[in-house]
């Protein structure tokens, strides 16, 4: 009787310990559940600054004849609140600068009118601005972050560089930073020769790590055109004003002072001409002192060299226009803008936006009249013997050699294509 009542005891306890284990169990697999449910909830949606959830998002693109207050008022705004929206947020953001095609949202209370709280207007894929009036009215303009991701790439020549690098899916504006701003005075770009082959280190810009903005810049190439190569490499020469040019290995600078035109992707309709007679004035001497760039209507007008804008006004036959003083010796001037993008005593660096091509003053259609002056006196620019761009300072040039060391040995490591496949079909046998 003992026995059995030892026995029982013993199995009592064993079911004792057994159910504590599987209770301890339950209680480490709820945790763990309790846990994986709390590193498992997704993390709210936030855009703009803003957690989306918390709205109703109504996006559109503005509309021709829209209008701040038209969008408000369809959302059903009052006047009264829009005229007050509108008046406090002026000195931040000129509501009446709404493009058409461009991108809005609408963040609206989640009651039933679904009243506007907030109103946010894209005019680039990465600003934006915000109209915030859900408190107090406030506005502001922000940027989404952006990716810089630098990549490389190489390319042979079989009629063309745009050919070739629409072929790869690469950035047509890998084409034009090679051929207008970095070899525009080594390498003419319209005699090409099939066989000729580059390589290239850039970068890329994406806005939050996925949506593809553009190229960003190039930070070295190498140009191989009829055997001969033709290193370039980016280097900043003036940290103050922003300066950076494209050198050669051996720190010789890659471009002249002033860039051969204006505006991109246009032709020239009027040379200069000072014995030019013209039938609607009855062929009188009609001297021309500029040199015409026909363009369409609103293509950017780029400053041909570094300097500093001493005019930007409207007057008279030439319409709006800018007149950029680069040095003691030359100045040069932009005719019948459609509009100015810079003021008097701004400095302006060479490709930087001064306007855009337009018709007004004396105009028989949409181009930029080109005008040079070298010593006080109009001359042909595409007859001058334009001078070199300034060449990197004795102070400088070790730290530049310094500086493209390794990355000559990232652009001589690259392997060309033909290599890079030469080398799958090995490893492949």
């Amino acid at each position: 009787m003992k026995y059995n009542t030892m026995k029982f005891n013993y199995a009592f306890i064993a079911l004792f310990i057994c159910l504590g284990l599987l209770s301890c169990k339950e209680d480490e697999q709820k945790v763990d559940i309790e846990t994986f449910a709390e590193v498992m909830e997704p993390e709210p949606i936030t855009e703009f600054g803003f957690v989306l959830e918390d709205y109703i998002v109504k996006r559109d693109t503005i509309k021709s004849g829209d209008s701040f207050g038209k969008i408000l008022e369809r959302n059903n705004l009052g006047y009264q609140q829009i005229y007050q929206i509108a008046e406090k947020a002026k000195d931040s953001f000129d509501i009446r600068k709404l493009q058409t095609g461009k991108p809005y949202t609408l963040l609206c209370a989640k009651d039933s009118l679904q009243t506007p709280r907030c109103f946010i207007y894209q005019p680039s894929l990465s600003e934006y601005v915000v109209v915030n009036f859900q408190d107090s009215i406030h506005a502001y303009t922000s940027r989404k972050p952006i990716t810089y991701v630098e990549k490389t790439a190489t390319g042979v020549i079989e009629s063309s560089i745009s050919e070739t690098l629409q072929k790869k899916g690469l950035s047509p504006r890998l084409a034009f930073k090679m051929a207008d701003e970095i070899y525009a005075w080594t390498i003419d770009f319209r005699r090409l020769q099939k066989g000729d082959r580059f390589k290239v280190v850039y970068t890329d810009k994406y806005i939050n790590d996925t949506t593809y903005v553009g190229l960003q810049d190039i930070k070295a190439a190498y140009f191989e055109h009829n055997g001969e190569p033709f290193y370039a490499f980016q280097f900043v020469t003036d940290s103050v004003k922003g300066i950076r040019d494209y050198f050669n290995e051996d720190a010789k600078n890659l471009r002249r002072a002033f860039l051969k035109a204006p505006v991109q992707f246009s032709r020239i309709s009027s040379r200069y001409n000072l014995n030019r007679r013209i039938a609607y004035y009855g062929y009188k001497l009609r001297p021309h002192k500029g040199t015409d760039f026909a363009a369409p209507i609103g293509t950017p007008i780029m400053a041909t060299a570094n300097g500093t804008v001493i005019e930007s006004t409207r007057r008279g036959g030439n319409g709006k226009y800018v007149k950029i003083r680069h040095n003691a010796t030359y100045s040069t001037q932009y005719l019948h803008m459609k509009d100015q993008k810079v003021k008097k005593g701004q400095y302006v660096k060479q490709g930087d936006i001064i306007g855009w091509v337009g018709m007004t003053g004396n105009s028989g259609g949409p181009h930029v009249c080109y005008r040079f002056w070298k010593n006080g006196k109009q001359v042909d620019p595409l007859r001058e013997k334009l001078p070199e761009a300034e060449p990197i300072s004795d102070s400088l040039k070790s730290q530049y050699l310094d500086f493209i060391a390794p990355i000559k040995t990232q652009l001589d490591v690259i392997q060309w294509e033909t290599e890079l496949n030469d080398h799958i079909a090995s490893t492949q046998d």
